[in-house]
């Protein structure tokens, strides 16, 4: 079955992680992806690791499946050559180097839309194209405001586990190229379409940068607590602890009914979530009294009965046997010569009903998919 995006060529020179990122959704839904890479070392995640299979960094296999690698050094004229003639055929670009970097080899957008007018270029950043600073996640999160409201109080501010500044802007970056593909069918026009990681975080804080520049509230880390929402936090039960999630008042009741508590729903302290917040701490200790009485896997299975969302805290390991458990289909393995076993691989979590993601190749090995050299013009593409 063919994907939606089948006959869509992309020169991929993206690194690390949010344009790979981008590019592989894509190439999941049928483009074909041709990663551009430094001959020797390739893109950075390659050497990123533990953990590894093999030699090869799990970091670099979760962003590049479905691609072609080719090793060519932009500094080499003979490639240079080819990559321009990939970049006149291709129907998108994506490029993360510092600003500057692609004018300096003849691949700027000005200069590429004169060769292909139709090209869809995206360039991601760190601090938009005007600003020529470097930009990884931990410094985004750091100065973009991710880090001081999180973590367990104002005095430590923490990091998210895992690189979400780029994950949030490598869907950015893919959303921005559907949309000015869906202009090119219209009009036959292309356009540079430009992300960075500063402004996506600020658009992913939603309701806290909201509150700050709608109302002038500075928000703070809280911990597991929710600045507007209550009860939606880590409590402990019996035996370890629950997560409860109580969106309205509506649930509030289920939750104190199954409690053996059902007079809380009409305690003027708890009555509304807006109440519930301002009494939070005692909330908690009323809550915190009930839960202790059973175990964590059996208020699940009751509150959960009652439509009240809750459930443990699960690492990942547990995470993926749950979505296994739900029929979710967490995982896929793709089967490649090169390699003695089949890759695992996350699947990816967008369901089509006509054209389903695909898993056609593995994350490529350097340079695996490398032209041949022509005798005196380089390489073919």
């Amino acid at each position: 079955m063919s994907g939606s995006l089948e006959g869509l060529l992309i020169a991929d020179f993206g690194r690390v992680l949010a344009g790979p990122y981008a590019t592989m959704l894509l190439a999941d839904l049928g483009a074909d992806v041709v990663k551009i890479e430094r001959p020797g070392s390739g893109d950075d995640t390659r050497r990123w690791g533990p953990p590894w299979v093999g030699d090869e960094s799990t970091y670099f296999r979760s962003v590049n499946r479905n691609k072609r690698s080719f090793a060519w050094d932009l500094r080499d004229p003979d490639h240079l050559e080819q990559v321009r003639e990939l970049v006149t055929r291709a129907d998108v670009v994506v490029e993360n180097f510092l600003p500057g970097t692609m004018d300096r080899f003849g691949l700027g957008y000005d200069t590429v839309r004169e060769l292909n007018p139709g090209i869809v270029y995206c360039s991601v950043t760190g601090f938009g194209g005007q600003n020529h600073l470097p930009g990884y996640d931990l410094l985004i999160q750091a100065v973009g405001g991710l880090m001081s409201i999180t973590g367990p109080d104002p005095q430590t501010p923490t990091k998210v586990g895992v690189a979400m500044v780029d994950v949030v802007t490598g869907l950015h970056a893919a959303v921005g190229i559907l949309a000015a593909l869906r202009h090119r069918d219209r009009t036959g026009e292309g356009q540079c379409v430009e992300v960075n990681l500063l402004s996506s975080l600020l658009s992913a804080l939603v309701n806290q940068t909201s509150g700050y520049v709608g109302a002038g509230v500075i928000p703070q880390a809280m911990g597991n607590k929710h600045p507007s929402v209550a009860p939606y936090e880590v409590f402990q039960t019996g035996d370890k602890p629950l997560v409860l999630a109580v969106g309205n008042d509506r649930q509030f009741a289920s939750l104190v009914k199954v409690l053996g508590i059902p007079e809380l729903a009409q305690d003027e302290r708890y009555e509304t979530n807006d109440r519930r917040v301002a009494h939070r701490e005692q909330l908690v200790e009323d809550l915190t009294e009930a839960l202790s009485t059973d175990t964590a896997d059996a208020w699940f299975d009751r509150l959960t009965a009652e439509g009240v969302a809750c459930g443990p805290l699960n690492d990942i390991a547990d995470a993926v046997a749950l979505a296994e458990r739900l029929g979710l289909e967490p995982v896929v393995e793709i089967d490649d010569s090169n390699r003695a076993e089949p890759v695992r691989q996350v699947a990816n979590p967008i369901r089509f009903s006509v054209t389903p993601a695909t898993y056609r190749s593995a994350p490529p090995r350097l340079g695996e998919h490398t032209p041949p050299e022509r005798p005196g013009r380089g390489r073919s593409v």
